[in-house]
Formats: C-alpha cells, structure tokens, sequence
C-alpha cells in the first residue's frame, strides 16, 4: 500500500480535516479517478437533463403509508396515517407529507413499479441496473453509463453520496457501480455527517506534507509507476493516468468548493434539516450545480431500521409506523421538498433530472409485528426536472395496494427512461450494449 501526500482543510463549517492519497493493488481510487475514455462521444444537445439525481431509499418505503394510501382498505392493510390533499387534483398523500403534497405539482408520481427480486441486495442490483443479478454478468448501474457517456469533466462523473457501498447485514448490492465493465466505472464514495462534514473515505492525510509538497514527489511517483509497470498486472497499468486524476482533484479549487457545505448559508443548510440524508441532498444540489453528471444520494448504507449503525434504513419488518411517523417521513418530507425548493430557485430543476425511489415497496397487510415485509409487487418512484412533466400520476395500483391494474413499470424503464433524459438515445444505447430491451416511459414526458 503506498500513501502520498497529506494537508489540512477547511471542509465543512470551518472545521479541519486531513486528506490522503492511497493506492495498492485494489485501487481503491478507481471510478473517475482511473478516467477511462467515454464509450461514445456525448452529445449534450440531446440531453433534456444536464444532471441525473437519484434518491436511493434503501431499504424500501412503504407505499401505502407514503404516497398511495389507501384509507377504504380493510384495517389489515390501510395502516393509521391519515390522507391529505394535494396540490394535483384527486390525488392524495398521507399526513406524513405535507410538504411534499403543497408542491406534488413539481414532480410526478408512478404508483406502479414493479420488480422481480424479494431480498435487498438482489432487488437493489435490479433496481439500479435493470437486470438480474444472476446469472452473470453484472451488469452497470445507470450512473454507470450516463458517466461512461458524460465522463469529461473535472469533476467525478458519478458520485454515490453515503457511508459506503449499500448492503444489508450479508452482503452489498453488486450492482452500485460498473459492473462487468470493471471499477473504473465504479461511483466516487463521498459520505456527509448530519453536521454538513464531508469524508471522502478514498482520502487521508498524512502529517508534514502540503499541496505545494505534492509536486517534489513526482519524480519519486515516476520511478514506482515504472516498478509497478513491471509487474505486468493490468490493474496497475492505469496507476499514472490515476495519481494525476487524483492530484487534480486535491488541488482544484472547483473540486474543493463542491464538496464544502461551509459556503451554504445557515437558512439553507437548515431548510434541509440536520441530519446525514438532509445534508447530502444538499452536498448533491452543489454536485450538479458544479456539472456532475451523476449524483446518488444513499438514505443510509444498511437497510435496517433499528439498529444506529445502520442509519436507520427504510426495512422496517417492526416499528414500521413508529419509524415513519417519527423518523422517516418527517426527515424524508422535509429534505426532499427542501432538495426541489432549492432547485428550482435557482433554475437547475428543469435541467436536473431526480429521481427518488426504493428497491420495492412492503406488504399491504400488515404483519403480526404490527408492521410491513417486502413487497416487490408494486412500489413507488418520484420524477422531476429534467424533461419530465410535473403533476402527473403515472399508473395505478388496486385497491389494497398489493398489485399494479395498469401497465407495471420495471426497472429497465427507470434505467431507460433516466438515459433517455440524459442524452443516451435508442442508438447510443446500443451502441453502448445497455438496457436493450428497455423501454421509455413516455407517460413520464
């Protein structure tokens, strides 16, 4: 393992912190950070979305208790929240939304998602690359992809915002990042504490060594580059063009400025709560706002709901309307509407796509824990900016909310419709070898 450079900071709130480079046999700056060339050339006048940012909430919401109560539902499924009007005609959120529901005329809902896998990790892979994963091979996440074809800039072209990689207790989601196309694709992992403190895991610092310092060991970087070369292992044959990717980005004061909340005024900062999911929305309006292509915000890196180091995740087998109504919902209803405010006061909505969704959605009948199981026969996502017409509610579930009565909307059509909007047409996509059979979901447009 080889560990370059170090310097102090000013990151978050005016508040220190150290910085490192590391690189071994792994790579562990792979994504942006190795900057493979783009598959094919970007062609932005077809992107209706500058940006793409998706909301991943692991762990999987419940519909029933968000955005598709059913209050005529026998008492074994209709859960306590009351439902509320909303700002589009006859559609109705519950109690646990009331912000969301004064602005549901800025975004769109689909109340028909369906999905294929029942555990976390599986549907989770299917979720965000719109493809088993089993058999083989894995397949890349739609961030993934639109970076491959946006990948040009300064900054990371796809940026996963969270403590790490989401898993559940077993194992992660296989599907996070590139897939057979290697971790060069992989996400940047940048996570952010409820304070607005900004950790980039990739980074670390080492006493004694600036910026300016960084230049003396080039010549040292050189020579190990040479030895690693001579080791004739293809991992290591992109270590030069990653080290420079990764000077760049500790020395670019676009970089530094993006990732630090310390800029934000304190009524900004507050609109979107103190908490870890409030303020990486804002880490992620920043990213876009800079011209990443591609920003996930992970709620949390673990689905379970009951345990802190989980961070609390939407898998609420027990206390799930416990969890909503005093964690949840109020943390979701605020950062969300805040993210949109945001937004769109400062006219990067129409150019930024979001998307907010789960990897399934929980059981209409509530268990005998007084809760909800997993449910990947229908669930919800939310869309705005980006080319997506707000107001509308696409699809339908029945009346206990247990199976979609219009067409299901897979998760190939989120991929598809999410690079569509991107600028990746029928023709680039296939040129790409992705999401061939995937389908745009015109209603959405």
């Amino acid at each position: 393992m080889l560990e370059i450079g170090g310097f102090r900071a000013g990151v978050c709130q005016g508040l220190t912190r150290r910085s490192f480079l590391r690189f071994g046999a792994a790579l562990p700056l792979s994504g942006w950070l190795a900057k493979p060339a783009p598959a094919a050339a970007a062609d932005d006048g077809d992107a209706r979305a500058k940006s793409v940012l998706l909301v991943w909430l692991w762990g999987a919401p419940s519909h029933l208790d968000t955005f598709d109560p059913k209050p005529k539902a026998p008492a074994s499924h209709r859960g306590p929240f009351a439902p509320i009007a909303t700002r589009t005609p006859g559609v109705h959120f519950t109690e646990l939304l009331p912000r969301l529901a004064a602005r549901s005329d800025r975004f769109s809902l689909v109340r028909s998602n369906r999905t294929t896998a029942p555990g976390h990790p599986d549907a989770g892979t299917v979720a965000l690359t719109g493809a088993a994963e089993a058999p083989g091979p894995v397949w890349p996440n739609f961030g993934s992809i639109v970076a491959r074809h946006r990948g040009d800039g300064r900054l990371p072209p796809f940026i996963s915002l969270g403590r790490g990689i989401p898993r559940d207790v077993v194992r992660p989601i296989v599907g996070y990042g590139g897939g057979q196309w290697g971790k060069a694709y992989d996400p940047f992992m940048v996570s952010c504490s409820e304070l607005g403190e900004v950790d980039i895991p990739t980074l670390k610092l080492i006493d004694g060594l600036s910026p300016a310092r960084l230049n003396d060991r080039r010549s040292l970087l050189a020579e190990l580059d040479r030895a690693e070369r001579s080791a004739n292992d293809a991992r290591l044959l992109d270590w030069n063009r990653t080290y420079e990717s990764a000077y760049a980005l500790l020395t670019s004061s676009e970089a530094r400025q993006a990732l630090d909340l310390a800029r934000e005024s304190e009524p900004t900062r507050a609109a979107y709560g103190q908490t870890s999911f409030g303020q990486s929305c804002l880490l992620a309006r920043r990213l876009v706002e800079a011209g990443v292509p591609y920003v996930q915000v992970n709620w949390s890196q673990y689905v379970e709901a009951m345990t802190p180091k989980c961070d609390f995740g939407w898998d609420t087998h027990i206390y799930n309307f416990e969890l909503l109504a005093d964690r949840h919902g109020p943390i979701f209803d605020r950062a969300f509407s805040a993210l949109l405010d945001d937004l769109d006061a400062r006219g990067l909505l129409a150019s930024t796509l979001v998307v907010a969704m789960g990897e399934f959605g929980r059981t209409p009948r509530i268990n005998g824990q007084a809760a909800r199981d997993h449910w990947p026969n229908c669930y919800f996502s939310i869309w705005a900016g980006g080319g997506v017409q707000p107001g509308r509610v696409i699809g339908e579930s029945d009346r206990l909310g247990e199976e979609p009565v219009t067409m299901p909307i897979f998760p190939a059509m989120v991929g598809t419709t999410i690079c569509e909007l991107a600028g990746l047409n029928t023709q680039t996509r296939a040129e790409m070898k992705v999401l061939a059979d995937g389908q745009v979901i015109h209603e959405l447009l």
